[in-house]
């Protein structure tokens, strides 16, 4: 019988040896992309479009609900919807990510975490692409830029290493449990109204505290503040680094346990 310790140094090899591979899920995420977007003329940059198009009509018509000056509003909304897709995009897919997968389980021996990365890399080319938008709203709109800018680049790290464990988690619970799939998607539906994505923290006055405590809030504020030219807030960077050590924790003594079945799961 195998012992708890034994179990979970397998997990771990699992995650060191999915991580290292690093040319099979790059070239896998790569390919995911390339099909889903086959003899498409602008591939993936039509994401790029329907979410250029989505903040345009947005941003004129929330800044004058919100009451706050187009200027300012304007690359506030662009980096928050671009961010939001990224995350919601990893949960979302994170349900899948094992199901979908499936000819792969069960017919090559591949760490599974090597599938979880598939996902995140093939999220992390998508987030590039609309990430060009974002650069357009700041080039025009001119924030001031300061050296806590290229900051971002490690909140945009963050959100990715996070994918990791939770589509480590999310993958396992959703190809035991198929309706979970179907929650999660109503949960981020309600998460996105919940979380300042499109209205500021500022707007709760005294009751601030409920966006302080909402994880995803962080997520963005180290990307959105740093390029708004904000210093970004030690709060949040310890919001995210406790998030992603619970996290991690959590989903290694989850996935040394349930690791073997997920290929009977699917």
């Amino acid at each position: 019988m195998e012992l708890p310790y034994d179990k979970l140094r397998r997990a771990v090899d699992d995650v060191k040896e999915g991580t290292l591979n690093v040319s099979v899920w790059s070239m896998l995420g790569w390919q995911e992309v390339r099909q889903r977007y086959r003899r498409s003329t602008l591939g993936p940059f039509w994401l790029t479009l329907s979410t250029g198009a989505l903040i345009l009509g947005m941003g004129p018509l929330y800044g004058r609900l919100f009451n706050q000056p187009l200027a300012g509003y304007f690359p506030y909304l662009a980096v928050g919807i671009v961010v939001w897709q990224l995350i919601s995009s990893i949960l979302t897919d994170s349900t899948q990510v094992f199901i979908g997968a499936e000819q792969y389980v069960k017919q090559i021996k591949l760490p599974l975490t090597t599938y979880v990365l598939r996902m995140v890399w093939r999220n992390a080319i998508i987030f590039a692409h609309n990430f060009l938008i974002v650069l357009l709203v700041l080039l025009f709109f001119i924030p001031s830029w300061n050296w806590w800018s290229p900051i971002a680049i490690a909140g945009v790290a963050a959100i990715l290493v996070n994918g990791v464990w939770v589509g480590l988690i999310l993958g396992m619970v959703c190809a035991r449990f198929r309706d979970i799939t179907q929650i999660v998607a109503s949960v981020i539906q309600i998460a996105f109204f919940l979380t300042p994505v499109m209205w500021r923290v500022e707007t709760l006055g005294k009751h601030r505290w409920i966006a302080e405590l909402n994880p995803l809030y962080h997520m963005l504020e180290v990307i959105r503040g740093p390029l708004l030219g904000n210093v970004p807030t030690l709060r949040s960077w310890m919001a995210v680094l406790v998030v992603t050590l619970i996290g991690f924790s959590l989903t290694l003594l989850m996935f040394s346990r349930y690791r073997a079945r997920v290929a009977y799961w699917v």
